[in-house]
């Protein structure tokens, strides 16, 4: 898996977790994508820097440099909305 990959899955699953408090699987993967990038894409820091009206901005640091990738807000938020709208996940 590339870094960009990555950093979306870590993004879109990191926005699930933080609204979904006590989704346990949320938080699992959420761990296993923390892991990729610090393990597979060695980086040493990573995180939501800003959110606006159209993008997220993550701010990470790899070999020493840090480093900004943008995400489209509506591509990132739409995991959330599928979860928050299936009855299934919601009980």
């Amino acid at each position: 898996m590339n870094l960009q990959d990555a950093l979306f899955n870590w993004l879109q699953i990191k926005v699930v977790s933080d609204a979904r408090k006590d989704d346990n699987a949320a938080k699992e993967t959420l761990d296993f994508f923390e892991t990729i990038l610090r393990e597979d894409h060695h980086l040493s820091e990573f995180g939501v820097e800003r959110v606006d009206e159209t993008m997220y901005h993550v701010r990470y640091e790899a070999d020493g440099k840090r480093k900004t990738q943008f995400f489209d807000r509506e591509l990132v938020d739409q995991l959330l909305a599928d979860i928050n709208s299936n009855p299934k996940y919601n009980d």
